[in-house]
C-alpha cells in the first residue's frame, strides 16, 4: 500500500496529466484539492454543478479545509474541455449516467484513503450524483451535503421537455460576460442528471438504506424542484433521522447557483456555517427541533443545549444555524401533533 504522502502526490499529479491533455478553457476548470500532511478524521469530496467546474466549491473547500479536513474537487467528466462549442458544436459531456457514477465510485474511493470519514457533497446535478452515492454506497459515507440537487426542474413541463428533446440550450448570460464553464449543452446531456435524480427518488421511497444527509433549498431557485427536496427529506427521515432539511427564504434571493458570492449568493458564508453545523454535530433532526422548540419559549441556544446536556453533541456553528431554522413551523407541528395525541 503507498503511504500518505505519494497518494496524495499521486492524485494531484494524475488529475494535473489528464486536465492538460484536455486542455482546459480556463484555470479555474481544474481540480482543486487541499490536503494537510497526515491524513484526517475527516474528508470532503465535492462535485460541482452541471457545465460548471470546481471553482464552485472554492470558498466552502478552504472553509472545510481550515477547520482539519482534507478536501478534494474533481473535474466531473466532460466538463471545462476548451473549444468552440456551440448548437453546432455541442461540448463533450457524457449522455451515459454509468460514466458519472462509474466517476463517483472512483473518487470516492480515493478519498477513503486520505481520512477515516467521508462527506460527500455536490450542487444541482453534482448534488444529484451525490445523492445517488448517498443510496449506493451508504455504509461508506458519514454525512452527505445536497445543495439543491436536480432531482427534478421547477416545472413538470420543463421535466416533459427535458426527457423528450434533444435541441440545443444556451443558459442565459449577463452581456459581455465569458462563462468559466459551458454556456449551452445539448438537452440528453442533462437528462442524465434528470434520470438519476428520479432513481434518487424511487430509492428514497423504498427500504434501501442511506447516509445522513443535509438537504439546502432556496425558494428563489429558479432552476429546480423544491418539493422533491421536502419530499426526499420526508421519505427518508425515517429511517435515516440524521437527515437535516433547510429552505433558505425568498427574502434572502438565494439563486440555484448558491455556492459563491460571485454567482449570486451574498449569504455565501451562512451556507458554508451550516454546512459545518451538520456536519460538525451529532443531532438527528428531532432533536434540532426539540431545540428551536425550547427557544421559542424564551431560552437561549446555550441555556436550552445545557438544560439538555448536548454540549459536546453540537458544533460551534450550531447556534448561527439556528437562527435560520423555521421555529414557526416547529410549534406548529408539535402542536398539530399534540391535538393528534388528544
Amino acid at each position: 500500500m503507498p503511504n500518505y504522502s505519494a497518494t496524495i502526490a499521486a492524485i494531484a499529479k494524475q488529475a494535473k496529466a489528464r486536465e492538460d491533455a484536455l486542455p482546459l478553457r480556463h484555470e479555474a476548470c481544474r481540480s482543486k484539492f487541499w490536503f494537510h500532511p497526515q491524513p484526517t478524521q475527516r474528508v470532503c469530496l465535492f462535485f460541482h454543478g452541471f457545465t460548471a467546474a470546481p471553482y464552485q466549491f472554492q470558498p466552502i473547500a478552504e472553509a472545510f479545509y481550515k477547520a482539519g479536513y482534507n478536501v478534494l474537487v474533481p473535474l466531473m467528466p466532460g466538463h471545462g474541455v476548451t473549444g468552440n462549442w456551440g448548437p453546432d458544436n455541442p461540448p463533450p459531456l457524457p449522455s451515459d449516467p454509468a460514466i458519472y457514477k462509474q466517476f463517483a465510485l472512483q473518487w470516492l474511493q480515493q478519498a477513503q484513503a486520505l481520512g477515516k470519514q467521508v462527506i460527500v457533497g455536490g450542487l444541482s446535478g453534482g448534488g444529484t450524483l451525490a445523492n445517488w452515492l448517498a443510496f449506493e454506497r451508504s455504509q461508506q459515507i458519514y454525512r452527505t451535503l445536497l445543495f439543491a440537487p436536480y432531482l427534478s426542474s421547477s416545472s413538470k413541463v420543463i421535466d416533459l421537455f427535458v426527457q423528450k428533446a434533444s435541441s440545443y440550450f444556451q443558459w442565459e448570460s449577463k452581456p459581455g460576460s465569458v462563462p468559466v464553464g459551458y454556456s449551452g449543452f445539448l438537452l440528453p446531456n442533462l437528462r442524465v442528471f434528470l434520470n438519476i435524480g428520479q432513481e434518487v427518488l424511487t430509492r428514497s421511497k423504498s427500504l434501501d438504506p442511506v447516509a445522513p444527509m443535509l438537504i439546502i433549498s432556496s425558494e428563489s431557485d429558479r432552476a429546480v424542484g423544491n418539493n422533491d427536496h421536502r419530499a426526499m427529506f420526508r421519505a427518508v427521515l425515517s429511517r435515516q433521522p440524521k437527515t437535516w432539511y433547510h429552505r433558505f427564504d425568498r427574502v434572502l434571493d438565494i439563486p440555484h447557483t448558491m455556492m459563491t458570492k460571485q454567482e449570486g449568493n451574498e449569504y455565501q458564508n451562512l451556507l458554508i456555517t451550516m454546512a459545518k453545523a451538520y456536519t460538525e454535530s451529532s443531532l438527528a433532526w428531532k432533536d434540532v427541533e426539540e431545540i428551536g422548540y425550547r427557544m421559542t419559549q424564551g431560552k437561549t441556544f446555550n441555556a436550552v443545549v445545557a438544560e439538555l446536556n448536548w454540549q459536546k453533541r453540537v458544533s460551534a456553528d450550531m447556534p448561527a444555524m439556528m437562527t435560520m431554522v423555521d421555529k414557526r413551523e416547529i410549534v406548529l407541528a408539535r402542536n398539530k401533533a399534540d391535538v393528534g395525541a388528544d
